[in-house]
């Protein structure tokens, strides 16, 4: 009995190692996009911060869609990791880097027709698109950069280190800093000082995301063998798994659009409010991740090992920290919701409106918890399939839901339908994990 308790607390010390650096690496990010704003805030035009607004979302948008580098790399090198496989670790690192690249290739090639679809999608106002197409004709060189290290943070997470992408983030966001504040007011530069920032900090966690490379995983290079990294086979399996991917994020990714579009053609006070209150999910989602990262680590190296008892371990654990971290974000929203909209907004109006639907906020917590943990175990074992039809089905009972009854409930409707579709994603895995399970 003292033999289990004690591996159960092996167990969690293993899933906080890589839970907690992850989760100080997604604090991190929106930060990347915060300094911006708050730079060209004090440009002395409105105009600036629209143009850093609609860039930003751009590229958030077409890396999010992207995202399977990180994903498909992570799950693979972990179950490679777990068969002592050190070979197929370092081809999977050259063969995902190698692809990031050349998605990045394609897209300066077409960034003329890139551009224009985002701007289409997005009709920024006549006053903002000048500068806004300025961000972008100057990020979009940052894609290799960006893409690359998709691929190596999720080969880093797959190799059980979340270490290295927090530190990576971190600099980041301080090279940002630097290289925007001298662009800006040290050479007088505007809206492009801002844009080549992002850039140069980009490249900048790039290059560290290499040279830790090197000199972590140095001794690796000795099972480097090129050949055979691009054979059928092992390509196949891996755009088959990023395939699922790319396409269960495409049903994310048109269920937020439309949250967000929905909520915008009820006025700029729903918009608001409703903005407001998915900040409360996505500071929920920024500590579930990094349990779904230890999902996706340690699960896939189980699973690679075939080790079923380390693997239902694990999973065992992952449920109690989900219950301990919902039950905190929970009681959290509940007694100080309120107080925490009045730290995002001062809006006397978006303050008021947002009493009636921030009950709504309480209940995120417990319909999505399920899903980052399946999510996490999913990409760990690469049953990305399960995540696809999930998805796919779940956006499916979001545009019913809405459409059934935002006609009687108004905004109401939307939250109802956002809170079904986060639920009905973890019933649905949970089914599919059951049926189809391999441990």
């Amino acid at each position: 009995m003292l033999n289990f308790a004690a591996d159960m607390n092996q167990r969690d010390r293993q899933i906080l190692q890589i839970a907690l650096p992850s989760i100080v690496s997604n604090i991190t990010v929106p930060l990347l996009g915060m300094i911006d704003v708050a730079i060209v805030g004090h440009m002395g035009s409105p105009v600036y911060i629209g143009a850093v607004a609609v860039g930003s979302m751009i590229f958030n948008l077409v890396y999010w869609l992207f995202g399977f580098l990180r994903m498909g790399s992570s799950g693979l090198t972990a179950q490679a990791l777990g068969r002592r496989d050190f070979t197929e670790i370092t081809r999977l690192l050259v063969r995902s880097v190698s692809i990031a690249f050349g998605i990045a290739l394609l897209m300066i090639v077409f960034q003329g027709p890139l551009k224009w679809l985002m701007f289409w999608l997005i009709s920024p106002t006549t006053d903002v698109a000048p500068f806004a197409s300025t961000y972008f004709n100057i990020v979009i060189w940052g894609a290799p950069a960006s893409l690359a290290l998709f691929s190596l943070m999720g080969w880093y997470i797959g190799m059980q280190n979340t270490r290295i992408p927090m530190l990576i983030s971190i600099m980041q966001n301080v090279v940002n800093i630097l290289a925007s504040l001298t662009l800006v007011y040290g050479l007088g530069m505007k809206i492009e000082g801002v844009a080549l920032g992002t850039v140069i900090a980009q490249y900048a966690g790039l290059l560290m995301a290499l040279g830790l490379l090197v000199h972590r995983y140095g001794r690796l290079r000795r099972y480097l063998v090129l050949k055979g990294t691009f054979v059928r086979q092992a390509m196949g399996r891996f755009f088959n798994v990023n395939r699922d991917i790319f396409l269960r994020t495409l049903c994310l990714v048109a269920v937020n659009l439309f949250f967000t579009s929905a909520g915008a053609r009820q006025g700029a006070v729903i918009l608001s409010v409703n903005t407001v209150l998915i900040q409360l999910y996505l500071f929920f989602s920024y500590f579930m991740d990094g349990f779904a990262y230890a999902g996706e680590a340690l699960g896939g190296k189980a699973y690679g090992a075939h080790n079923i008892t380390a693997f239902r371990e694990i999973l065992r654990r992952l449920w109690m920290w989900m219950l301990v971290v919902t039950t905190a974000y929970t009681l959290l929203y509940v007694v100080g919701g309120q107080g925490i909209i009045a730290l995002l907004t001062d809006d006397p109006q978006v303050l008021d409106a947002s009493r009636e639907y921030l009950w709504w906020a309480w209940l995120i917590p417990a319909a999505g918890c399920i899903a980052f943990i399946w999510d996490g175990i999913f990409i760990g074992i690469t049953a990305t399939r399960g995540m696809l039809v999930s998805s796919f089905c779940s956006a499916i009972v979001f545009f019913a839901a809405y459409l059934s009854t935002v006609g009687a409930i108004g905004n109401h409707g939307l939250w109802l339908a956002q809170v079904v579709y986060l639920a009905m994603r973890g019933i649905l895995q949970t089914i599919w994990y059951n049926h189809f399970k391999h441990l």
